[in-house]
């Protein structure tokens, strides 16, 4: 296992804006993954659902953000690049935005954006245990549909389904989290005589 300050997830620009403590919080409430990958020197990036589960914090005498706890699950068709990729364990990075607004600015540099983002670094195992797979996309299901189940609001998924499905457990080594929030900063956007305007459009964010 990584040291608990993993280089990979240092935070190069902005390091001020790290939000570590809110790294579960926006995995739990995000709705898309970009999942990242490398195939032969080739970059992926592949958007997907996805489902996150926090588990218990690990030990950690200084309760220390940076050290991820839970798990990333994806599934994907047994014979996708990325399955065949993260079933034999290879390094995965996975990006979870969370957009709150739009800022505009009186200066063309200053426009931006609040948002919330997770970087996770880890690796995956593809789950065997037919138990243990029914369990995770009821969850799954539960997290996008709330209130919806099996057996009573849609069918279980069939065994020939499961076949040609992989569900992946990605296990977490690091993370990173980074927010923006306010409205514009540049110069020129608290002078009303300046050219221009500067303001914030607020976006509605997905809830848990």
């Amino acid at each position: 296992m990584p040291t608990v300050h993993d280089e990979r997830a240092r935070l190069h620009s902005y390091a001020a804006r790290s939000v570590l403590d809110q790294a579960p919080d926006i995995l739990a409430r995000g709705l898309v993954a970009h999942v990242a990958f490398v195939v032969d020197g080739q970059p992926y990036v592949i958007p997907m659902s996805y489902h996150y589960e926090a588990g218990e914090r690990p030990s950690d005498p200084e309760n220390d953000p940076a050290v991820p706890h839970g798990r990333l699950y994806v599934h994907g068709s047994v014979k996708s690049r990325l399955m065949r990729h993260l079933v034999g364990g290879a390094p995965v990075s996975v990006g979870v935005t969370l957009v709150d607004g739009l800022v505009y600015s009186r200066t063309a540099l200053d426009h931006s954006m609040n948002y919330r983002s997770a970087v996770c670094f880890g690796r995956g195992r593809r789950l065997d245990d037919e138990e243990e797979i029914h369990a995770v996309f009821e969850r799954m299901v539960q997290r996008y549909f709330p209130g919806r189940t099996a057996g009573t609001d849609y069918l279980h998924p069939e065994r020939k389904h499961l076949d040609m499905t992989a569900l992946v457990e990605i296990e977490l080594e690091a993370w990173s989290a980074k927010a923006r929030a306010g409205g514009p900063n540049g110069p020129l956007d608290s002078d009303p005589d300046a050219l221009g305007s500067a303001g914030l459009v607020e976006a509605r964010s997905p809830e848990a």
